[in-house]
């Protein structure tokens, strides 16, 4: 067996992974393996793991394989399973293209969170349809310090709570998760995402993502804040037939969310491929079989 591992790193609007290629399954990525490859200090350092499978090599992803060939086993910094990850999609079929199994045009990606749809363009971003939103019912709230604020609960395949505030900074530090209530509306954990108005159908987030803290930038996070922005802002595809269209501003960058009118979520913007090389299974203390 080989001593050594194969990686590369990359980022969607500085939401930065390590990715394994892995086409036959073969390598056991533990929870403690994930988290030993993702410490910044004493790893390579990400906010997660991009497991690169064929669909049919991996029990989640076979009854996928016959409408996309790769699955993205996606992991959190922490080790934890993930449903989806939107930026981490893009990713994904960056390195597709880069090892040559995808080219320009569109792509099918299996996720936990079902088939997602990529467009590869030419002047280099990259579009996921996303699939559609849940907006579950319930109030809920969350805080940080005194301060407490509505926030919509939205599912994209994981779940999200969106709370629009005044100032960025009132999310503090977002070194821990932010308290929600009630408990019971997320049982698994929860994204929450701190949203402020930067212009017509133009915002701004912070994000602390379950599993991994606050991080650059969160696809799905902005996907669920335009879906929560054009709800409060009066505006459903659904009902008016018109796509609808917001700008997202997240601390790595900027991504561009929109709504069809058959509830579909398109996300476009930037994945960048920055390094790679091989790790020593020794880093990972025997936690990779």
């Amino acid at each position: 067996m080989s001593t050594r591992i194969a990686f590369l790193k990359g980022h969607g609007t500085e939401n930065d992974f390590v990715i394994v290629p892995d086409p036959e399954n073969a390598i056991d990525l533990s929870p403690a393996a994930v988290a030993a490859l993702c410490d910044r200090r004493a790893g390579i350092g990400g906010d997660g793991v991009l497991h690169v499978v064929r669909s049919a090599a991996h029990p989640d992803a076979a009854g996928m394989a016959a409408e996309a060939e790769w699955f993205m086993d996606y992991r959190n910094g922490d080790g934890s399973v993930a449903e989806m990850c939107g930026n981490g999609v893009r990713v994904f079929a960056r390195y597709l293209q880069h090892a040559g199994y995808a080219t320009e045009g569109d792509l099918a990606v299996a996720t936990r969170g079902g088939v997602k749809a990529v467009h590869i363009a030419k002047d280099g971003d990259i579009t996921v349809r996303m699939g559609r939103a849940r907006l579950p019912g319930g109030d809920v709230t969350v805080s940080v310090g005194g301060r407490s604020w509505p926030a919509r609960n939205v599912d994209m395949g994981n779940p999200h709570a969106v709370a629009f505030v005044d100032d960025l900074a009132h999310a503090g530090d977002l070194l821990s998760p932010p308290p929600f209530s009630p408990a019971t509306a997320y049982p698994d954990g929860v994204n929450v995402e701190f949203v402020v108005d930067r212009g017509p159908r133009h915002v701004a987030l912070r994000v602390h993502e379950r599993g991994a803290g606050e991080t650059r930038s969160c696809g799905t996070g902005a996907c669920a804040v335009a879906v929560a922005a054009a709800r409060r802002d009066g505006a459903d595809p659904a009902g008016t037939g018109t796509p609808v269209t917001y700008t997202v501003d997240v601390p790595g960058g900027r991504l561009v969310i929109t709504e069809l009118p058959d509830g579909e979520i398109e996300m476009t913007g930037p994945a960048v491929l920055v390094a790679e090389g091989t790790v020593d299974r020794d880093l990972l203390a025997g936690a990779v079989g």
